[in-house]
């Protein structure tokens, strides 16, 4: 006789479905079964299969030494989808590890594998041990056999085995050519992502076995430790086991797990960690004698103490949770500083933090920001988490512009508006902005303090006579090596010995990044040029570009000298490469005098009523200069004491906001660290 389970097979299979059990995911469906034999408080269970080497089922059986299916019981234990006891309704229930069997639904999932189900059951009723069977037909979900048979009675262990039989062909998302072995590598993967925490858990007292071999999950372990916390007022001691997990664990999220001194689970609750958009997976497992009349639940604990146990409000549970969170937040750091160091190398792959044509103090405003982002994301990940590029593009934009204003402060008032921030992350996030606003001014001052020591040797080369310094072997060797001088993001395109032609392939490698030959059909491309560099400004429509004529420290600047810069001059503009429309360029002629003609001051004094000092010919695009060293010298170490006394002014700001003699020790400990 077959009884009916009250709800069709179609709608049984279309509200499995819309659950995800189907076909594709046929080990998702073997789960359940092994949930169903740790519910019925297994503690060893063992899934026995095979598989054809064209990747086809030919086996599976589950077996248990849990405490079966009592005959008298078989009605409720086989009600309608949705029906069964295993939900349980208390709140409790869903703290616990006891039911993971969710709503009854695994006795029917084996129709996304196998056309046949049956359950050969041995249970224990007072005195007496029974035997019986229980079989369904996938075409048939809605009606099961046993409850009509008489149980016999058997001297043998209690437990379950469940055989399914019929399979059909699995239809798995795989891709075209893997062998069968996939097919079992992928059910194997899942289970040990399934059960690992609930096997870690239950340790000692519970086993998995995959065809006779036990569940090892351990490369799914990134990290693990044990530690005690002690509370010497209440006398309790704390045994806590630590894992990070390497992966998303299925169906289960990073946890806190409160066992008695036997290590019973009684409780369970989400950490303060869990789902923080990070991939920080881990659990913990606390065990104390403290929790076994314990009252978890918080609204009762606000009211008054648990008469007979503790409760939250209690100085031992506060001081315990504390200290867990502190540890959780230790272990987290160095992982998500990892995450983040990859996190940012992505954003510099999308274009969203760029370094391309920027100079040497915004490539020092750019490390800044990824500092801050770093630190950002190491205490609030939550903040980068399931954003599209335009988002992470505003979010960065935003950032940047507020670090490198007189806001830098208020920055944590912007991120607050945006994730909620706890007194903890608040502090860390101020000390954050401020150690590395000093890690920015230090290596801005450090830069600065380098150029004025380039300056220097520079001036000793062009005006110290005992030296004997030339033009080529010296002083072109030093304007190579530091272009700044002449101005910022400035990139080098040729110097001595190279010609027009090979300086035009340099130059659309830096533009354009085309590396292809170039030719020219020009008289004068071999011409030889002393410097000639270039920059691209960042709207990408203007290039302006500089060629300098250094002259050895001991010659005077004279007419001859002007009409070579003028046939570089010339040269130039008969060359189409070099002649686009947004193409600027100015050419320097520089030495230490003036010959004694009056030539070249004469030109410079035609030009004076333009504004622009040294000017000596200038059209639309082309601009020619003579300069002395020493007046250049004076712009540039101008140039470079604006920034160190702007330096200054922002150093004395991040002492005035402290508010503590031990904030500016930990502050002064944290800088000291800054390379």
């Amino acid at each position: 006789m077959l009884t009916e389970v009250k709800i069709t097979t179609p709608g049984i299979i279309s509200t499995l479905k819309r659950l995800k059990f189907n076909e594709n995911h046929f080990y998702k469906s073997i789960a359940q079964y092994i949930w169903n034999s740790f519910d019925a408080e297994a503690t060893r269970v063992d899934l026995i299969y095979d598989f054809s080497p064209s990747g086809i089922l030919k086996k599976l059986i589950i077996k248990d030494n849990g405490y079966g299916i009592n005959h008298n019981e078989l009605s409720s234990k086989f009600k309608p989808i949705f029906v069964s006891e295993k939900s349980g309704g208390s709140m409790n229930a869903r703290h616990t590890s006891t039911y993971h069997g969710k709503n009854g639904v695994g006795r029917f999932t084996f129709f996304t594998f196998a056309n046949n189900a049956i359950w050969h059951t041995v249970y224990n009723d007072g005195n007496l041990i029974f035997r019986y069977d229980i079989e369904i037909s996938a075409n048939r979900l809605e009606f099961f056999s046993g409850l009509e048979s008489t149980p016999e009675i058997v001297n043998e262990p209690v437990g379950t085995v469940v055989e399914f039989m019929n399979f059909k062909r699995l239809k798995r998302k795989t891709k075209s050519g893997h062998s069968a072995k996939s097919a079992e590598s992928e059910m194997v993967d899942y289970l040990t992502k399934e059960f690992c925490w609930y096997l870690e858990l239950n340790k000692l007292d519970v086993k998995l076995f995959l065809n006779d071999v036990e569940l090892d999950y351990s490369s799914l372990i990134e990290d693990k430790e044990h530690f005690e916390i002690m509370h010497e007022s209440s006398n309790s001691t704390f045994k806590v086991r630590y894992v990070q997990w390497a992966h998303f664990l299925e169906n289960e999220y990073s946890k806190f797990y409160y066992l008695d001194s036997t290590n019973n689970e009684l409780y369970k609750e989400y950490t303060t960690l869990n789902n923080k958009g990070d991939r920080f997976y881990h659990s913990l497992f606390v065990s104390s004698d403290y929790f076994e009349d314990f009252n978890f639940d918080s609204s009762e604990c606000s009211i008054q103490k648990n008469m007979n146990g503790g409760c939250r409000s209690d100085d031992a549970f506060k001081s315990l949770m504390k200290e867990l969170t502190r540890f959780l937040r230790t272990k987290r750091k160095p992982f998500l500083k990892e995450y983040a160091k990859k996190m940012i190398a992505e954003f510099e792959e999308e274009g969203i933090i760029s370094k391309k044509n920027k100079d040497d103090f915004e490539l020092i405003q750019i490390e800044d920001l990824e500092d801050v982002v770093q630190e950002l994301y190491t205490t609030q990940p939550t903040l980068f988490h399931n954003l599209k590029k335009e988002q992470k593009q505003i979010l960065i934009g935003l950032l940047n512009l507020v670090l490198n204003s007189q806001e830098r402060e208020r920055m944590l008032v912007i991120i607050d508006q945006i994730v909620k921030l706890d007194f903890d992350e608040r502090k860390e996030l101020s000390d954050i902005l401020k150690v590395t606003n000093m890690s920015k001014i230090i290596k801005t001052m450090n830069l600065i303090k380098d150029r004025f020591k380039v300056l220097k040797l520079l001036e000793e080369i062009l005006f110290n006579h005992d030296l004997k310094a030339n033009e080529v072997d010296h002083l072109q060797k030093v304007i190579e090596d530091h272009t700044w001088i002449f101005g910022e993001k400035y990139s080098l395109v040729a110097a001595a010995e190279d010609n027009f032609e090979k300086a035009l392939k340099n130059y659309t490698k830096i533009l354009y990044e085309d590396d292809s030959d170039v030719y020219i059909n020009h008289p004068d491309k071999y011409k030889q040029v002393d410097i000639f560099i270039c920059r691209q400004e960042k709207n990408h429509d203007s290039i302006h570009n500089l060629i300098i004529e250094l002259k050895h420290p001991s010659k005077s600047l004279n007419e001859a000298h002007l009409s070579q810069v003028k046939r570089y001059m010339r040269t130039i503009m008969d060359i189409d490469r070099f002649n686009a429309d947004t193409y600027s360029w100015d050419f320097f002629l520089i030495g230490n005098k003036f010959d004694s003609s009056g030539y070249i001051e004469g030109e410079i004094l035609s030009n004076q009523r333009k504004g622009v000092s040294g000017l000596v010919h200038s059209n639309d695009q082309y601009n020619i200069f003579v300069r002395k060293w020493s007046d250049v010298l004076i712009d540039c170490n101008l140039r470079h004491q604006f920034l160190q006394d702007k330096l200054e002014i922002e150093k004395c700001m991040l002492v005035e906001n402290l508010e503590s003699p031990n904030e500016a020790v930990e502050f002064a400990k944290n800088s000291a660290m800054v390379k």
